[in-house]
């Protein structure tokens, strides 16, 4: 048998028909009496009230419910029909409030967090490439436009052995760089070191890879130097080696001017002098002309007008026959460029420890190049 409302209102027991006519009149009265101000005591209450009246273990409603066993079918289902009717009107009312609550606090939040756009802005800081890096990729893209490859540093490892650092580049046992006051050795070994060349590249790669061989190696060296203007204990190098058939002297000296104009963005005065190296022979040192005084000698170039940025060479036949290649077939050459003289000619620096003193002064002038 179906029922309207209105007939099981009529049919449905008073004494529990008054009793759920009151618990929604009670119920609508709190919710009309909770006042505004903090949000969280307003929903606290509004909790607390859902809970009193229609809660599902001890709410008022449900009390009602229990009650409904023992009436008799047709009462039960007018009594049921009517709290089903008062349970979603309260439902409603206390979503209604719940609702207008939330978009209370919404408002208030944007009154209270309003941003006034005309206002300045804060200046956020924004870091830079460090010099040294930006050398060392500029420099590194210059070879690779020359088919030179970069090589990894776990190919030329900072932590090394006597005999990559010194015997297969064919320094004699009593060369003076084997000397405690220039390398440093480690506890790990009687032969282990810090390197002081990125040199050893030449000889890791040359026993993997037979020619054609063509790479650069960057990487930081260490030397027991006394710290200056000039030098320090912990500085960067780029080694290159190119080992192929018919490799001259001339391709080297092309090849470092070729570096030297599209690293300073146009011809600069060069020079090679004579010089000495184990794993080189015939060796070299390039210089270019001071960019402080152009020429004209200061307190960086020694009063010379000229600055040593590397050493190079033709790379000895007892180093290309330690690295397993034949020195009657191949020849090659090398070189050596420290990072920092590059990067203070480039940048007119004339101290290099404002590279690691981490200065901001200093720093930032290198963001926006």
């Amino acid at each position: 048998m179906i029922y309207s409302l209105m007939d099981v209102t009529q049919q449905a027991s008073p004494p529990l028909t008054d009793a759920l006519e009151s618990l929604r009149a009670d119920a609508q009265k709190a919710i009309s009496e909770i006042k505004d101000g903090d949000a969280e005591q307003q929903s606290a209450q509004l909790e607390t009230i859902r809970v009193e009246f229609l809660g599902r273990k001890e709410g008022r409603l449900t009390a009602i419910m229990k009650s409904l066993k023992d009436l008799p079918p047709a009462e039960k289902a007018a009594i049921g029909a009517l709290a089903n009717t008062i349970r979603e009107d309260l439902e409603r009312d206390l979503n209604a409030r719940r609702d207008a609550l939330k978009l209370s606090i919404l408002n208030q939040k944007l009154a209270s967090e309003a941003i006034d756009v005309t206002m300045p802005g804060t200046a956020r800081v924004v870091g830079g490439v460090h010099p040294l890096t930006r050398v060392t990729l500029e420099i590194q893209a210059i070879f690779a436009g020359m088919g030179f490859q970069t090589l990894d540093d776990d190919v030329c490892p900072e932590l090394e052995t006597d005999y990559y650092n010194f015997d297969a580049l064919n320094f004699p046992p009593d060369h003076p760089a084997r000397d405690m006051q220039d390398t440093y050795y480690t506890d790990l070994g009687s032969n282990v070191l810090l390197r002081s060349q990125t040199s050893n590249a030449q000889i890791r790669h040359m026993e993997k890879q037979k020619p054609p061989v063509r790479i650069i190696s960057p990487g930081r060296v260490y030397r027991n130097e006394e710290i200056n203007s000039r030098k320090f204990v912990l500085f960067h190098q780029m080694e290159g080696l190119l080992v192929d058939e018919g490799i001259r002297f001339s391709d080297l000296k092309g090849i470092l001017r070729e570096f030297v104009t599209q690293f300073f963005n146009g011809e600069r005065p060069t020079r090679f002098r004579s010089s000495f190296f184990p794993f080189t022979e015939p060796s070299a040192e390039m210089d270019v002309q001071c960019i402080l005084c152009s020429g004209k000698g200061c307190s960086t170039c020694g009063h010379s007008g000229w600055l040593e940025i590397m050493g190079a060479g033709m790379v000895d036949p007892n180093v290309l026959t330690n690295g397993n290649i034949d020195p009657e077939h191949y020849t090659g050459f090398a070189f050596g460029m420290g990072i920092e003289r590059l990067a203070m000619l480039k940048y007119a620096i004339n101290d290099i420890r404002l590279f690691f003193d981490n200065d901001l002064r200093f720093l930032t002038q290198f963001e926006r190049l």
